[in-house]
């Protein structure tokens, strides 16, 4: 028998365009003399909907397009994720996989683990599921698991574990289970995969058993949906994968469980990140309507980043670089800028700001006078780049991409109303080491980032003579400090074991606890590593706590 594993990227509440998805694909898979097809988790409706919900209207055109698309497919047996309305106590829904076929659903499996850590708030609208039930096919038995349901000793957070009752209820009844399938709505984050493998393989491993994985792809918001659904046999071989970061099918016989491969099957970390965010961006952008992207370019090494990431998302020619000199800018700023901009094949403007630096300074004399110049004179700038940048984007209806790093919006190295406006965040989840190793990496082939870019010490050039590193640790450090703090939530006894001198450390977590405020008014940004600024942190403004 063949099946088919099918990863869509859906937007969220675009049922027609969804449902359209799960039959085109279900209908390469039947050309392919496929006889099971399977999509991702919740792929009627897209995964997460978040409180949408709670909506009534949501839910009843998600069953209108469900019936219809269910009436509608070819006569395989289709598997996928979707919505389940349910009465009685408790949640008002279920988070379900069911299988059509010949009209009708034939099989339902409700998600039983529900997350709600870091990004994931299931229990806030679902009902944990009972324990399913097998589904036969072609003369074999399958167990079915929804994402989490197979995260049970990973997560460490749950008593149940539903693969095992699975198992259990299988021997019961004197049946065997010829494959596990798991379908899937999980997010990517940075070595995220590595994670991934060596949990498929230690389940193979303990149940002798073939282990098919079906994950959804592209961009939602925040969250970066990496697809590279696979097949593994019972000796924990990968012996089929989807693409990662595209939309992609493969058939796997169940002759062998072997089938195609394609692309590469595990990317060094830093390919994975770089795809990962040329792939939300392009799907933020055009998810929300935008065919078009405009950014400040200062000649550094974080707006080089964003732009490169932009022009291969979405054409060099829908980017437009501009660069706001000021009275500190310095010439060879501006030339690595112009210099980066022609060699990505992107729009480029020069927008100098001095005059209205010096009009804006004028206008404050009065109130300022006897006053020495500080930030504020400093974050001027910053605030009228960001209202010349954003009146770009309204004019001529570009997205306006902020390009400043994790590193900096940690500590609130960045400016409100200024360097921080903008749609969307790219590098905003992107510690400053690994913006240079991303840098590296888009220079692989041809230097697109001017070498001069990487190799300057970065500097605002807010002020004359002005470095990061004179108001910062050495960033080596800092990323150092805050990968331990906010990834793994080491606190300051903690640091100052592992090495890190402690006037350092509660300097960096004062910093991070001053400029929350910050990043709550800071755009959307792209999540790559396990714990990112925005979604899924949840910390107050207004709070005191020092260790």
């Amino acid at each position: 028998m063949k099946i088919a594993l099918i990863q869509v990227n859906p937007l969220i509440g675009d049922f027609a365009a969804n449902c359209q998805a799960i039959q085109l694909g279900a209908e390469q898979a039947m050309a392919q003399d496929c006889e099971l097809a399977i999509f991702p988790e919740m792929a009627v409706s897209g995964y997460p909907p978040q409180d949408l919900l709670e909506r009534q209207s949501f839910l009843d055109d998600h069953d209108r397009a469900l019936a219809r698309l269910v009436r509608e497919l070819p006569p395989l047996a289709v598997m996928f994720g979707c919505l389940e309305q349910r009465q009685g106590q408790g949640k008002p829904l279920y988070n379900t996989v069911v299988v059509a076929r010949g009209g009708e659903i034939v099989h339902r499996v409700r998600k039983q683990l529900l997350p709600s850590y870091d990004v994931f708030d299931e229990r806030r609208y679902f009902e944990s599921g009972p324990p399913a039930s097998l589904f036969s096919l072609g003369g074999l038995s399958f167990g079915i698991t929804v994402c989490e349901d197979i995260w049970h000793q990973t997560a460490g957070c749950y008593r149940r574990d539903p693969v095992a009752a699975l198992f259990a209820r299988a021997k019961e009844q004197d049946r065997r289970i010829d494959c596990l399938i798991n379908v899937s709505a999980s997010p990517f984050q940075r070595d995220k995969e590595i994670t991934r493998h060596a949990l498929f393989a230690s389940l193979c491993s303990r149940y002798q058993v073939p282990f098919l994985y079906v994950n959804q792809v592209g961009g939602q918001d925040s969250l970066l949906f990496d697809g590279r659904s696979l097949a593994m046999n019972s000796s924990s071989e990968i012996t089929a994968a989807c693409a990662g970061f595209v939309a992609d099918m493969v058939v796997v016989d169940t002759g062998s469980w072997r089938g195609e491969m394609h692309g590469v099957r595990q990317e060094e970390p830093v390919a994975a990140v770089y795809a990962a965010l040329v792939m939300g961006v392009r799907d933020y952008v055009r998810k929300c309507g935008f065919s078009s992207v405009v950014l400040g370019l200062s000649g550094g090494i974080d707006s080089a980043l964003t732009a490169a990431i932009a022009a291969d998302a979405l054409g060099a020619e829908n980017v437009l670089g501009v660069a706001l000199p000021s009275p500190y800018s310095s010439e060879e700023s501006m030339e690595d800028a112009k210099a980066l901009a022609a060699r990505l094949g992107c729009g480029f403007q020069v927008i100098p700001i001095t005059h209205l630096f010096a009009a804006f300074q004028t206008s404050l004399q009065p109130l300022f006078a006897g006053l020495d110049e500080d930030l504020t004179e400093q974050n001027l700038q910053a605030r009228i780049r960001g209202t010349l940048l954003m009146a770009l984007s309204n004019k001529f209806g570009h997205l306006l991409l902020s390009t400043g790093n994790k590193s900096e919006m940690a500590v609130g190295y960045c400016t409100l109303y200024g360097d921080m406006n903008g749609g969307l965040a790219v590098i905003s989840d992107v510690p400053k080491q690994m913006v240079y190793e991303l840098a590296r990496y888009v220079n692989r082939d041809q230097e697109l980032i001017p070498v001069r870019t990487l190799t300057k010490a970065p500097t605002a050039e807010l002020k004359p003579g002005q470095y990061d590193q004179d108001d910062l640790p050495p960033y080596e450090i800092l990323d150092q400090i805050l990968e331990m703090h906010l990834e793994q939530g080491q606190g300051l006894a903690a640091l100052v074991r592992a090495g890190f001198d402690e006037a350092v450390v509660r300097d960096v977590l004062r910093r991070i606890r001053l400029s929350e405020h910050k990043r709550k008014q800071a755009p959307m940004g792209l999540k790559v590593t396990s714990k990112a600024f925005g979604y899924g942190r949840r910390y107050p403004n207004v709070q005191n706590y020092q260790e």
